[in-house]
């Protein structure tokens, strides 16, 4: 059954994303007058991607839990990363945010493209100036009242949690604004990290945990990152 349902998906998206590529260009240039930052086309994205992509398969289970928790105005999300899919999992927060990823992702064919119409920030892995190609763009963002959303692990980890990157939690601390721990479980039992096959049946679970005021937790960025990364331990070890 996985064959099926990894052919079916895949099927789906090519069939699809020139779809979603198209009405999102439009609806860029229509939209950009009144809405430099966006938003639009961030919402027309996270229900594609999260209400069908992510329920392509009836076997596939998902749930959003504690949007009531995000904060209003600019924040930091930070999220555990296990698959590609965690990506279409946080579109169901059905929030306005911004997120970093690889810049090889936005070389990709539609995918790409997307994500530079909606001004994700790109960054080279391992590159001397990855720090600055980070803290840049999202500081712009944040000033704009725009959320970040960032992996602080870099890369999927394959099984325990992989230590966290301090760039995250050094933006916060700069910009002054909340981190928010984002929890996502059950992806790395849909897909096996890039696929390409995935499970006819999986429940993922996306939950949001309480705002962090940075401040209380000192200056030191690495200091956050280690009591963040506490957090998300000990939450997976509650629902694992």
């Amino acid at each position: 059954m996985r064959y099926v349902v990894s052919l079916w998906f895949f099927a789906l998206f090519l069939v699809t994303a020139p779809i979603l590529f198209t009405l999102g260009a439009v609806l860029f240039v229509v939209a950009y007058p009144l809405d430099p930052d966006r938003q639009w086309l961030h919402v027309l994205v996270c229900r594609w991607c999260y209400g069908l992509w992510l329920h392509a398969s009836p076997g596939w289970r998902v749930r959003v839990e504690g949007r009531e928790l995000l904060p209003k105005g600019p924040c930091v999300y930070v999220v555990n990363h296990q698959s590609f899919a965690d990506i279409l999992a946080v579109m169901g927060l059905f929030t306005p945010y911004k997120f970093v990823a690889k810049a090889s992702l936005f070389r990709t064919p539609l995918v790409g493209w997307m994500m530079t119409l909606l001004g994700y920030v790109p960054i080279v892995r391992g590159s001397s100036t990855s720090m600055e190609q980070l803290l840049g763009p999202c500081r712009k963002w944040l000033r704009r009242g725009i959320p970040v959303l960032i992996f602080p692990e870099g890369t999927y980890s394959p099984g325990e949690l992989l230590p966290f990157k301090r760039g995250a939690f050094q933006l916060a601390l700069e910009e002054h604004v909340p981190v928010v721990p984002v929890l996502v479980r059950g992806t790395r039992e849909l897909v096996d990290g890039d696929g390409p096959w995935m499970s006819p049946r999986a429940t993922v679970t996306v939950k949001v945990m309480p705002a962090l005021p940075p401040e209380s937790f000192g200056p030191d960025s690495a200091a956050l990152a280690t009591h963040v990364r506490e957090r998300f331990v000990e939450a997976l070890a509650r629902v694992g």
